[in-house]
């Protein structure tokens, strides 16, 4: 918030200038939010293959996760991909 004087309206300038300062402020708080969820989802994705991998297929590890089996698909390709990625990265 900028300093402004008792009884002074801010002018057209200051007033965008903050407008632009909050909007700025709550992009970058989504930006970072995105990236936390990204991250999270990745996690998840692993940790979905590994709990296909000990049910032994996609329907029972639905069953035993209650998730429905196309969630299970959704994050186990999420996982082939970013595995791609990070192969394709490391060559």
């Amino acid at each position: 918030m900028t300093v402004q004087s008792p009884g002074k309206t801010p002018s057209r300038k200051q007033r965008l200038q903050e407008k632009q300062r909050r909007q700025l402020a709550v992009v970058d708080t989504v930006d970072k939010a995105e990236v936390k969820v990204r991250k999270a989802e990745a996690e998840l994705a692993v940790a979905v293959v590994e709990a296909v991998e000990v049910f032994g297929d996609e329907d029972v590890a639905s069953q035993g996760l209650d998730m429905p089996v196309e969630t299970i698909r959704r994050f186990v390709d999420l996982a082939v991909t970013a595995k791609a990625a990070e192969d394709e990265d490391g060559a």
